[in-house]
């Protein structure tokens, strides 16, 4: 007969004294801080990245790794993650996913070479996976279901200032760069620029020992302790953040799941529980769902080529990069108001909230660029009679060069106009195709158009698997330039630019009011404690790989189909996301993580 838990505590009949809310201030604290780490390493290089760029001498694949190193490492340590969190423990995982980030920091920092700066983004990418699942899953396991909601999303909140931060000190040091005379020679810039990515690394130092010092004062999680017989310790941990009514009927709960198990009445002995029981398949099927889903949404990808698109949607350069710091200061202030909202209103009205506006965001942002993007004139005959006999090609777009291959194209239209156009160009050496970003005519400090055949061939043959597992590399090495599609676009005016930008305000203002807050949730309350750990892990990888394989495909799906088409690709996987949340998510609010798992057990009873 599947176990039924006794109603949950009451808060106000059993008030938290003085001493759990200072520790649960604590808790709350140190999240906080994981949070921050979590969007410095998602944050920090976009605005190191030009620099880096200006000085390290990598060429542009070193580059991309440097960037993906994160992605990489971060797969990786979430792999094991939940493993080690059953091994040695919540809280000295914690403090070890810290001191992984503290020292990654001089490691980048003080590089002089690919082999350390890719090391140190390694390790940072490592520290991020492991937070990404230790926190969410400490704080599940040790805060009081009334305040579970809010602790958690603190985690996000602060992950949002992370990212916001790093987009702001990126802007200090361009306001610094702009400031230097005209007059100051290349040797003055190259050393401005060189000392800028280094102190951009250097200032998310604090953040990283704060952390680690806060963690050494947390107790384990009592989840851990009971799991591993010790039952003293897992009532003292849960007094520390529960009054001690509260406590006893938490530990009640974890006792009676725990006596949950049949026995054989020939032998007495314990039938092992299984695996592929409801309580654990639906649950861990569901938030793997939620996991791909909340990927799904775009929400790295925008927020990775944001300055990208609101320059191809209309806006100059500069409005571009303060369109991206308004961006990233609407996903922290709206973060805040869904921390407070979570345990108020509940988890899955947020979800629906923020899944029907994302939605909405998604298709009219999509809209806006179908209706520039079918003015677009293709003109791959004029370039390819441009490339060399080395067959590599250099272009550069201005508006002289704009008005030539708008008249060799035969255009005739006024739409697009020459000071006011964009190119982008897919090419392919034999069976690897790539594309170029696009540029402006009326950019006059962007570079030319170059293409290489190391821009489109991959080095070896294990990148050659993962980039076109059917291609032919040793044909593709000798193969000549091909010119797919050059798309000369219409640019539109900043109206436009600043109506899409709205559409993107709203797009993020609704993920972070309702998945962005609500989704560690879900990951850390969803799992039955038996799973929690490692269900988390394999969920979390799912989602690591979709953000992995959407950064790869944005730029050549975008240059081929247009911005357009990825938005409305976005626009389908949200709405299988709110269909997930209406019928398949149940309301968690205020219960405790053994109430949650009885209801997948026997969702009747709920």
């Amino acid at each position: 007969m599947p176990y039924v838990a006794p109603a949950a505590p009451d808060s106000t009949s059993h008030p938290i004294d003085d001493g759990n809310k200072t520790y649960n201030r604590l808790l709350l604290t140190v999240a906080g801080l994981g949070g921050l780490l979590y969007g410095v390493d998602v944050g920090i290089i976009g605005g190191a990245l030009p620099y880096l760029e200006a000085t390290s001498h990598l060429n542009a694949g070193q580059l991309s790794i440097i960037v993906a190193a994160v992605l990489l490492g971060t797969v990786i340590s979430t792999l094991f993650a939940g493993l080690l969190a059953d091994w040695m423990g919540r809280k000295p995982l914690m403090a070890l996913s810290g001191l992984t980030f503290v020292v990654s920091i001089p490691v980048i920092a003080l590089s002089h070479g690919y082999g350390p700066l890719f090391f140190g983004r390694l390790l940072q990418g490592i520290s991020g996976g492991l937070i990404g699942i230790v926190i969410p899953l400490y704080l599940a396991e040790c805060l009081p279901a009334s305040k579970r909601g809010k602790g958690t999303g603190t985690f996000q909140w602060l992950l949002t200032f992370g990212i916001f931060a790093a987009a702001l000190i990126g802007m200090y040091f361009s306001y610094r760069l702009k400031a230097i005379p005209t007059t100051a020679n290349a040797a003055t810039l190259f050393t401005f620029k060189d000392h800028a990515w280094r102190q951009i690394f250097w200032v998310s130092l604090p953040p990283g020992v704060l952390f680690v010092i806060g963690s050494l004062f947390l107790g384990e999680s009592p989840r851990w302790l009971f799991k591993r017989g010790e039952k003293d310790r897992a009532l003292a941990s849960l007094l520390r953040s529960r009054s001690p009514q509260q406590a006893a009927t938490e530990l009640q709960e974890m006792e009676q799941i725990a006596l949950a198990v049949k026995v054989q009445p020939s032998t007495g002995k314990e039938i092992k529980d299984s695996l592929l029981r409801r309580k654990y398949v639906f649950p861990f099927l569901l938030t793997c769902v939620i996991l791909f889903c909340n990927t799904a949404t775009g929400i790295n990808s925008i927020i990775g080529y944001n300055t990208t698109i609101l320059m191809q949607s209309g806006l100059s350069d500069f409005l571009a990069h303060w369109g991206y710091v308004i961006f990233t200061m609407m996903n922290f202030l709206m973060t805040m108001i869904g921390v407070t909202l979570v345990d108020k209103k509940g988890r899955k009205f947020l979800f629906i909230l923020g899944t029907s506006g994302i939605t909405v965001s998604l298709i009219c942002v999509g809209v806006l660029f179908l209706q520039t993007e079918k003015l677009n004139v293709d003109c791959r005959n004029s370039i390819q009679s441009k490339v060399s006999t080395d067959q590599t090609l250099t272009l550069p777009f201005n508006e002289g060069e704009a008005q030539k291959l708008l008249a060799a194209s035969g255009y005739s239209g006024d739409q697009i106009q020459s000071n006011r156009a964009s190119l982008t160009v897919i090419y392919s050496y034999g069976d690897f195709t790539a594309a170029t970003d696009f540029v402006r005519s009326d950019d006059s400090g962007v570079a030319p158009i170059q293409i290489t055949r190391e821009s489109a061939v991959p080095t070896n043959k294990v990148e050659s698997f993962f980039k076109n597992p059917f291609a032919d590399l040793d044909a593709a090495r000798t193969a000549p330039l091909k010119i797919d599609r050059a798309y000369i676009g219409y640019v539109p005016d900043a109206r436009h630019g600043w109506l899409v930008a709205l559409c993107l305000y709203g797009f993020v203002s609704f993920y972070a009011l309702g998945p962005g807050v609500c989704v560690w949730i879900a990951l850390s309350e969803l799992m039955p404690t038996r799973i929690r750990s490692n269900g988390m892990s394999f969920a979390l990888v799912i989602n690591q790989t979709v953000a992995t394989t959407l950064a790869g495909i944005f730029l050549p799906v975008v240059s081929k189909h247009g911005y357009s088409s990825m938005f409305f690709l976005f626009t389908g996987f949200t709405v299988i996301y709110l269909l997930t949340i209406l019928f398949f998510l149940p309301e968690t609010k205020g219960k405790t993580l053994e109430e949650i798992e009885a209801h997948f057990e026997a969702p009747r009873q709920a």
